[in-house]
Order: C-alpha cells, then sequence, then structure tokens
C-alpha cells in the first residue's frame, strides 16, 4: 500500500513537471515567436526605389533624381545581375555555411557560445552566428535587431524567422533578397545604390577586389578607411593588400563619381519625374542635348560670371513639336542652378515683333515693302505719354519694314502696333501659346510692342515654330508616353509666315543693325530674331531652319543686369553653335513659296534702300514704295501730344521757354487756337511761351471747323 501511494506521488510529480515543462515551452515559444514573415514575391512587389529616372528617344539613360529621401535605392536587382564575385565574397564573410543550412547555422553558434565561454566575455553571440537568412529576417522586420533589445530573446525570435524564410524561401531569393536590402554606406540601400554611388558601376561589373570592400563594409558600414581596408584584404585572401587600402581609402573618401547618373536634363527631370521608380522616356535626343550644353557652358566660360551667369537652351523637331533638347541651366557659376530657365518667365525684348508684323502683313495693312517713319514719336497713354527710343537712340527716317523687323527698330513696331492694336495683338500672341501674356491690352499699352511681357523660352521656341510650318500651331512633347499628334491649328497665315520668315534670313537687311557677318548669318537658310530686355537682363535669339527651331536665353536668374552683353554677343553664338552642329553633313533648305504670295521688283525713292526684288500677299504688290507727300496726310497737331505734361524751370528766364508746336499734312490757310484764342496760322511754325495751368490747343480748318484738338499741362 505504501509502495503504490509512493508511486502515485511520483506519478503526480512528473505530471506537475510534464505540464511545468508544458508551460514553460509553450511560453518560451510565445515569448520567442518572431513576426511573420512575408512571401518573396511579396517583397519584391513592395519594392520601391527612391529614385526616377529620365531617358531620351532612344532609351539612354538622361538623368536621375531622388523622390524618396528616406533612404536610396535603386532598382531591384536580380541575383543573375549580381557579379559572381560579390555573392562569393559576401557569403564567405557573413555565412560560409549559408548553402547548406535551414536558416541556423548551429556550429557557428556553438563556436560561438565556447568563445564566450572560454574567454569570459558579456553580451550576445558573435556576429559570426548571425546567419544570412537571420539578418535577412530582421532587415524584413526591424524589431527583430532595435538598438538597445539585441539580448538572447531577440536573439532566438530571429533565429525563427531565420528558419521560417529558409522553409519558405529559395537560397537563391535569400541571397538576392539580402544584397538587395542590405544598408550599405551613408544612405544607400542595396547592391544597385551600393555598387552605383560607391563604385561608379553596375553590379554585374563589380569585380573581386570591389567585392571584397562590399562584404568588408557589412559589419560597419561607416567603417574608416584603415579598418575597411584590413576586412577586404581578409576576405579576398591578398597577399598584396596595398592595392586594396588604396580602393578603400578612396571609397571612403566619397571623391568617385557615379558613371551611371550622366545628369544632362536636371531642370526637366524635376519636371516631369515624380514617383519613386517612375521611368520617363523622353522626346529627348541626346546628341543634340550635349550639343546644346556644351554650346552654352562655351559661351558662358568665354563671357564670364562678372558679365553674365546663367543661360538656357530649347531645340524642337519643327515638323513633330517634339523637344530635342531642353537646357534649363548648366550651372557653372549661377547662383540660382536650380531654378529652370527654360521654364521661367523673363520680359521678351524685341523678340515679339515679328508676331506683330506677320499680323498686320496677314491682314494686308503693310506689305514687306510698306514705309514706316522712324522718328521721334510721342503716344499719349492711360498712364501718361509712352517714347519709345531704338536700341541705339538713332533714327533712321523712312524705313521699310523689311528694313524695320530685320534690324529690330523699336520706333516702327510701335508705330506698327499703334495701326494693329494692342489688344488684337495680346490675342494674337496668346493663341500664339504665350499663356504668360493673361492681362488685356490696356495693361501691356504700346510697349508691348517691344515685348514688355514676361514668356519663357519653350514658349518662345514654339511660336517661332509656327512660323517656320507656314502658320500653323501644335503644341510641343516631351513624354514619348504621352505623345499624340494634335491636329495644328492654323494662326498665322502661311504667306504672311512666310514673308516674315524670309525677312528674318535677310542678312543684307539687318546689317545696319548687326554687321554684314554677324553670328546670325548662316552658310545655310536659317531665319533668326534677337532680342534683349529692359536694363540688360535678358538676351534672347531664337530662329529656325527647314528642320529645327532653336531658342537661346542668357541672362541672370536673380534678375540683375548683364554687363556688355546684347542679344549677338550674348545668345546669338549660342544659337549658331547649336544650328551649325545639328546640321553637319545636312545644311538646311530654303522654305517653298506657298500659295498667295508674288514676287515683284520695287523702287523706294525717299529712303535709303535700293531696289530689290520683294515678296508681297497677292493683291498687295506695288512697283514703287514711298513715303507719302504732305498733301496726301490727314491735318493733325503733332506736337504737343494729347495728355503731356511740362515743367517750367524757375532758373530760366520765362521768355526763354518755348513750347515748338508742329502740325502734320497740308495746312495752307489752317489756324491754330489756344484756349479759344488765336494763335497763328498752322504753317507759320508756331511757339508758345507756357504759362502754368491746363491748355486746350485746336486746329481750325479754312470753315472754321475744328479737325484736330489736344489738351496739354504745364507746372
Amino acid at each position: 500500500m505504501v509502495q503504490q501511494q509512493r508511486r502515485f506521488r511520483l506519478f503526480d510529480a512528473l505530471a506537475w513537471i510534464a505540464l511545468a515543462s508544458l508551460i514553460l515551452v509553450t511560453a518560451a515559444h510565445l515569448v520567442t515567436k518572431p513576426p511573420a514573415m512575408p512571401a518573396y514575391a511579396d517583397v519584391r512587389a513592395a519594392w520601391k526605389p527612391s529614385e526616377a529616372w529620365l531617358y531620351d528617344r532612344d532609351g539612354r539613360l538622361l538623368d536621375t533624381i531622388r523622390v524618396d529621401f528616406q533612404r536610396r535605392r535603386l532598382g531591384w536587382v536580380p541575383l543573375k545581375n549580381i557579379s559572381p564575385a560579390v555573392r562569393d565574397a559576401v557569403v564567405t564573410a557573413e555565412d560560409r555555411r549559408f548553402w547548406s543550412h535551414g536558416g541556423i547555422d548551429w556550429l557557428a553558434i556553438a563556436a560561438a557560445i565556447r568563445a564566450r565561454l572560454t574567454m569570459g566575455g558579456t553580451g550576445g553571440a558573435s556576429r559570426g552566428a548571425s546567419t544570412l537568412p537571420m539578418q535577412l529576417a530582421a532587415f524584413l522586420a526591424p524589431e527583430l535587431a532595435r538598438p538597445g533589445h539585441r539580448n538572447w530573446l531577440a536573439k532566438l525570435k530571429q533565429m525563427r524567422a531565420g528558419q521560417a524564410l529558409a522553409a519558405n524561401w529559395t537560397h537563391e531569393q535569400m541571397l538576392e533578397a539580402y544584397l538587395n536590402l542590405v544598408p550599405l554606406r551613408g544612405e544607400a540601400q542595396g547592391i544597385g545604390a551600393g555598387a552605383n554611388s560607391l563604385f561608379g558601376k553596375r553590379p554585374a561589373e563589380m569585380t573581386r577586389t570591389d567585392a571584397a570592400l562590399l562584404a568588408g563594409l557589412l559589419p560597419n558600414p561607416s567603417a574608416g578607411a584603415k579598418t575597411l581596408g584590413d576586412r577586404a584584404c581578409r576576405i579576398a585572401h591578398a597577399k598584396d593588400c596595398g592595392a586594396i587600402r588604396a580602393a578603400a581609402a578612396t571609397l571612403v573618401s566619397g571623391e568617385r563619381a557615379a558613371r551611371l547618373d550622366p545628369a544632362l536634363a536636371p531642370h526637366l527631370a524635376i519636371r516631369l519625374l515624380e514617383r519613386p521608380g517612375q521611368r520617363v522616356t523622353t522626346t529627348i535626343d541626346r546628341h543634340a542635348q550635349q550639343i546644346a550644353i556644351a554650346a552654352m557652358r562655351r559661351q558662358l566660360s568665354g563671357l564670364g560670371a562678372e558679365r553674365v551667369r546663367d543661360g538656357a537652351v530649347v531645340v524642337l523637331d519643327n515638323a513633330t513639336g517634339d523637344v530635342l533638347a531642353y537646357v534649363g541651366g548648366v550651372g557653372l557659376n549661377s547662383t540660382a542652378a536650380a531654378v529652370d530657365g527654360a521654364n521661367a518667365r523673363r520680359q521678351a525684348g524685341s523678340t515679339l515683333k515679328p508676331h506683330l508684323y506677320a499680323q498686320v502683313i496677314e491682314r494686308g495693312w503693310l506689305t514687306a515693302a510698306s514705309i514706316l517713319d522712324d522718328s521721334p514719336v510721342q503716344l499719349d497713354t492711360a498712364s501718361g505719354l509712352y517714347v519709345p527710343k531704338n536700341y541705339d537712340h538713332s533714327f533712321k527716317g523712312p524705313v521699310s519694314v523689311r528694313k524695320a523687323l530685320a534690324s529690330s527698330l523699336n520706333v516702327p513696331a510701335v508705330r506698327t502696333l499703334v495701326i494693329d492694336s494692342v489688344q488684337a495683338f495680346r490675342d494674337r500672341l496668346w493663341a500664339l501659346g504665350y499663356h504668360g501674356v493673361v492681362e488685356d491690352g490696356d495693361y501691356y499699352g504700346y510697349s508691348l510692342a517691344l515685348g514688355s511681357a514676361e514668356v519663357s523660352l519653350v514658349e518662345q521656341a514654339n511660336a517661332f515654330r509656327t512660323l517656320a510650318n507656314y502658320g500653323k500651331w501644335s503644341p510641343v512633347t516631351y513624354d514619348v508616353s504621352r505623345h499624340f499628334r494634335q491636329h495644328p491649328r492654323a494662326i498665322v497665315s502661311p504667306a504672311a509666315a512666310f514673308v516674315v520668315g524670309d525677312i528674318l534670313s535677310d542678312a543684307t537687311a539687318r546689317t545696319d543693325a548687326f554687321g554684314a557677318d554677324s553670328a546670325l548669318r548662316l552658310p545655310f537658310w536659317a531665319a533668326a530674331k534677337t532680342g534683349t530686355s529692359k536694363a540688360m537682363r535678358d538676351n534672347w535669339c531664337i530662329g529656325w531652319s527647314d528642320r529645327y527651331t532653336v531658342a537661346v536665353w542668357v541672362g541672370n536668374l536673380e534678375g540683375d543686369s548683364m554687363r556688355a552683353v546684347s542679344g549677338t554677343s550674348g545668345a546669338a553664338p549660342v544659337w549658331r553653335d547649336v544650328m551649325m552642329a545639328l546640321h553637319a553633313g545636312h545644311p538646311g533648305k530654303p522654305p517653298a513659296v506657298p500659295e498667295g504670295v508674288e514676287v515683284r521688283r520695287i523702287a523706294l525713292p525717299g529712303t535709303r534702300e535700293p531696289p530689290r526684288r520683294e515678296y508681297f500677299l497677292r493683291g498687295t504688290a506695288q512697283s514703287v514704295m514711298a513715303a507719302a507727300p504732305q498733301a496726301a496726310r490727314r491735318p493733325r497737331i503733332v506736337n504737343p501730344v494729347n495728355g503731356s505734361v511740362y515743367a517750367i524751370d524757375p532758373d530760366i528766364p520765362a521768355d526763354r521757354q518755348r513750347l515748338a508746336v508742329t502740325v502734320s499734312g497740308a495746312v495752307a490757310g489752317h489756324r491754330l487756337i489756344l484756349d479759344k484764342r488765336p494763335a497763328g496760322d498752322a504753317d507759320a511754325g508756331l511757339q508758345i511761351v507756357p504759362r502754368p495751368g491746363s491748355h486746350v490747343l485746336a486746329l481750325v480748318d479754312p470753315g472754321g471747323r475744328t479737325i484736330d484738338r489736344v489738351r496739354f499741362t504745364v507746372r
């Protein structure tokens, strides 16, 4: 009986021990249970690079930009695209029995425990006991290796997670994922970013030395050159470590340039790339892009930073509207290198004049041979008198439209805008794609003829491309994936576009202003227009050949004035260089004469222009063009201009201060009436002694009818 009781007690004790053991095992299982490990396919699908890539029309890389700034990742690299030397070096350094164990290297753990007991050290197992699957598990679940929590419990969780990965993933998948997720020096993550930023290579191009250095970084990515060199030398089993240590010093210095990021279109990349991993194939031609960059760099270097710091170039394909080159800036001495000069709106200067003349020629109000008066003029506006002046502050007298446009004379352009209307011209600019011209005509006034509105280089290029395409406008295209052919809209008549293009290609007509052999004169047909904005802040040169439209801007992006730089010395040389390079081997051809254009020989008496052959829109041709005689002009008061304000100088005797009255037209028998009192005959050369106050001057015909009246003020 006693023996039986002893057996029951023993049985109870064993039961309690078994139960306690079960509870302990269950508790240990729960406590050491790792986070669920994802499937390989899910990890691949969730991978998001930090970069986005811009390619040219032929699939060649133009630029890379960082979109996600948490870490630097490139595209996921398959194991087959990683150098075998890298695979072998990483396995040898981190987990030499990787291919044979199931996630845990028990021999390495035993060795680590024995080393700890033998050496009497403290802390957890050495790094040598942590297998690649265990490290990969920590990459996938960072809580397994949080700083300050690396105790035996965390290690057990990591071991179980490594086993789970090995049970569901192949060894190849684990090694591939490890190499793509491993953190490397700086903010680089994975073999793609590491090979690029640290070695300037693709993962498949890495050598045995590169592989040893990469493996040497894994225990401590921020290691110094000596520590890294010693580790890499041991991994490579090198007898002479000199080359490896030198390579380690170069890697740590960060001086190596990444060849895989050509940085050819940084401003366009920022404009088109928005999402991590995005790959955009553009219409850019890499060769044309490099031509434009080289031409702008050469010009800015020659001019010097004390004169001008920034420039931009846009090249369009006339037929398609494809943007073949987009240079928003080239760095060098720029103080605003991040600003996109090709898309920034700047004052247009004289570059809007071709569109003005095209509009009035199209309407039949002027021809290329019409005579305009290049003489002083004052225009009454809502904000006061507007007194335009030419660039050289001189006047040429009677000039033809051809000479006025080719030589970029300001006063004739303003007179042309008076013939047209500011609002009509503003509407034409909007139709041509100048969508920064958002105000109505009254806002800009007559200065719009001289380019007071702000426009972008891309808008300029496409508006001039419209002239190259006989007046048909269509949008430009950057992105091949969004490429579609929009049916062109007729904005300018083909005949008017042709005539304006012929004027802008006429080197003889612009000789007085630009010289006989300026940068605008090419050995093949090309039309071009320069422009300089107020206070020398902007230089433009836009022109086209039969195949390309090239637009160039030079200036300072911060808005300060350039020093001794004009359209022909700043932007035009870049335009010329780009045009010449694009047409190497196939010079441009003159455009065909469109329907509705006729040729006639003309004489221009009263001007300094010799007889010539001239193009006319059908129905507007004349054989002789001359300034209208006085008898043909409407009698009117030319000076003072309505709304003028004059100030009396108190230091000059009053009778020495006189205001000359000027009238035009046949005014024999006409009289002038000042403040309702007779002032004299209109053709007598009247001079008024001004008195303070508001005055009204009227021109009266022989029958007593008032035919013109102006109001002016004296203060």
